[in-house]
């Protein structure tokens, strides 16, 4: 009976050992799941940014007013016989 409760309790101790320390154990099971919350937290930023570029993109195709304001405000680009006016903040009397 001794014998065979020395052999239960180092075949326990063996589990024990995979559980902790071995291959796929607790602290590589929390890891991994440390990296899945990462990974979705990248997905959901990633996918709002896909949904951006595809309103953005809808709106290139199919209106000419973002076309438009692309042309203004990336290129600088003014219409026939429009005046363009550019507005510079007046500088801080700090330096007096």
């Amino acid at each position: 009976m001794r014998l065979l409760t020395l052999i239960l309790l180092a075949l326990l101790l063996l589990l024990q050992y995979d559980l902790w320390f071995g291959k796929n154990s607790l602290s590589d099971y929390f890891q991994a799941k440390h990296e899945v919350v990462d990974q979705l937290q990248k997905n959901q930023k990633l996918m709002q940014r896909n949904k951006v570029l595809t309103a953005e993109i809808d709106d290139l195709r199919n209106g000419d007013g973002a076309v438009e304001e692309h042309a203004r405000n990336e290129l600088g680009l003014i219409r026939q016989n429009e005046t363009f006016y550019r507005f510079i903040p007046a500088q801080s009397k700090s330096n007096e």
